[in-house]
């Protein structure tokens, strides 16, 4: 009997957006501790787009050919955010059932561009928040994520009277950093530019400097932790503005940010609440995967570029 088929975005090799086609594949079957997932949104972000684009220096790339591949991506489906309903689940399987609506990361393992995806049911996954739609749950989970792993390593909870200041602070790591610093009661100063002001206002900072006009390398303020969300800035360049026990933390060194379960649910906490904002700034259906990648390439997204992976919920 010919297997089931899904639709999956196929990255056929290293390079610009074009490279991704959507291909009808084998619709994969659940092992005994596995949940099937129909997936009705992921998120494209600037991992995402580095590791397809292979971006970054040339020690770098070489090592991410021994990561990821050396021709092409040996995980073809990319994408590592996902929300979507349970379509069914292995025999062994204790704590979720059929129907259940959830969201999870899958980390190098990619996977999330397709109609379908397994689980383990040990993963990182959990049931979505349930103010949430299926868009703004695969908005909140890479960037909230990566926010929340760095600012947990700086000890953000036992720094008195706390200033951050968050470099690339409209990115989708920016905008977690932001509200999570907030939830910290800190102090915020958010570089980014001009047309990311309000955006960056509205989720908590206290102060916004346009990077294209103003140096904030010459502010008077010394910083307890300076944030670069977007692998831009160095620690040298911010070493009049850090406090004498201050720590920087950049996104764009070798450290990868472990997922946990834990983050996912703070941040799930968080937004039904009503205390963390999504921050959607374009949705793309996956027929517009090319478009959505090449728009995250131009390095202006605000927020999150959400990935409509399935219509009909």
């Amino acid at each position: 009997m010919e297997n089931e088929k899904m639709r999956a975005v196929i990255c056929t090799a290293y390079g610009l957006p074009n490279v991704l086609k959507i291909k009808s594949i084998d619709k994969p079957i659940p092992q005994p501790n596995e949940l099937l997932i129909k997936i009705m949104a992921s998120a494209v972000n600037s991992g995402d787009a580095r590791v397809r684009a292979l971006k970054a220096n040339f020690i770098l790339r070489f090592m991410m050919r021994l990561i990821f591949g050396f021709i092409r991506p040996k995980n073809p489906i990319l994408g590592t955010v996902y929300a979507g309903i349970i379509e069914q689940i292995g025999e062994q399987v204790k704590d979720f059932k059929v129907g259940d609506e959830v969201y999870g990361l899958t980390g190098f393992k990619f996977g999330t561009y397709a109609t379908y995806i397994t689980v383990n049911e040990q993963s990182v996954i959990i049931a979505k928040p349930k103010n949430a739609t299926f868009e703004e749950a695969a908005a909140i989970a890479f960037g909230g994520q990566t926010a929340i792993y760095f600012l947990q390593k700086t000890k953000i909870a036992e720094i008195p009277n706390l200033n951050i200041l968050v470099y690339g602070a409209t990115s989708s790591v920016g905008t977690a950093v932001i509200q999570i610093a907030k939830y910290y009661q800190a102090n915020i100063t958010a570089v980014c530019s001009e047309s990311g002001r309000g955006l960056a206002m509205s989720l908590g900072a206290n102060k916004v400097m346009d990077y294209k006009t103003e140096d904030f390398t010459q502010l008077p303020n010394k910083y307890d932790i300076i944030f670069d969300a977007v692998g831009k800035i160095s620690n040298r360049e911010c070493k009049n503005i850090i406090a004498k026990n201050g720590i920087f933390v950049t996104v764009g060194g070798l450290e990868i940010a472990k997922e946990t379960s834990e983050q996912l649910l703070f941040l799930r906490e968080q937004f039904e609440n009503g205390k963390y904002n999504a921050t959607i700034d374009r949705i793309y259906s996956i027929d517009e995967i090319v478009e959505a990648h090449a728009y995250v390439d131009t390095g202006r997204k605000k927020g999150n570029v959400v990935l409509k992976i399935t219509d009909n919920y």
